[in-house]
């Protein structure tokens, strides 16, 4: 993330610190400002290209072999709407077995408990599928349709039970397949940061294109 703070323009503040003088202000990094993928760019999938995280690798690892720079970390979570890395990325190993744990209370109910049961595909004789598969249904669903080249009423109430480790692990599967912005169009992105991140002049509390003076906090232009 260091690459993305970099960029951040400056504020001076007045300092409320029990020590300072009336005089004084304090200079520190301005969050108000907020330099994103631009939104032309963001809707295209042709910008993009798919990506699988492999093993616990963090956004900064990805970044570092997609981009050469683990520095770009906040590009790889930008291109993915990511917001908190804490719930949104992929879990290490070890923090996906001691999140398992502290839900289901043991092994043996992450393991052989079930989450919830799941329909099997159904189709007719003619190969029309009657009951999509994955569809998340009771343990006692059961359907019951007219097959026309059989001419006779069938049912069907075949389900898979899908256990609480299986629904856990589709989920951190899931989020393992992301999108990444194309190399090609990485400096074409920051050149736009760096734009949004610029001070505009006209302002009384203008002082360069990298900081600000503020007594009330009016930062983001």
């Amino acid at each position: 993330m260091s690459n993305y703070f970099n960029r951040l323009p400056n504020f001076e503040y007045v300092n409320r610190l029990p020590d300072a003088k009336i005089s004084d202000y304090i200079q520190v990094k301005n969050l108000f400002k907020k330099g994103v993928i631009r939104e032309d760019i963001f809707q295209d999938i042709t910008f993009f290209t798919k990506y699988q995280i492999q093993g616990d690798d963090r956004p900064d690892n990805v970044a570092a072999k997609v981009y050469g720079d683990p520095t770009l970390d906040w590009i790889v979570l930008q291109s993915n709407n990511v917001i908190n890395v804490q719930t949104e990325w992929p879990l290490s190993q070890n923090r996906f077995d001691e999140y398992c744990l502290a839900k289901y209370g043991s092994y043996d109910s992450l393991y052989n408990g079930v989450h919830h049961y799941e329909t099997i595909e159904i189709k007719n004789s003619n190969g029309v599928v009657i009951v999509p598969g994955e569809q998340q249904v009771p343990s006692d669903f059961s359907v019951t349709y007219y097959d026309d080249r059989l001419r006779q009423y069938i049912t069907a109430s075949e389900v898979s039970a899908v256990t609480n480790y299986t629904y856990e692990e589709d989920i951190q599967t899931k989020k393992r397949n992301i999108f990444l912005l194309k190399q090609l169009y990485v400096p074409t992105v920051l050149d736009d940061v760096d734009n949004i991140m610029e001070y505009r002049k006209g302002s009384t509390q203008y002082m360069s294109e990298t900081l600000k003076r503020a007594d009330n906090i009016r930062l983001y232009e």
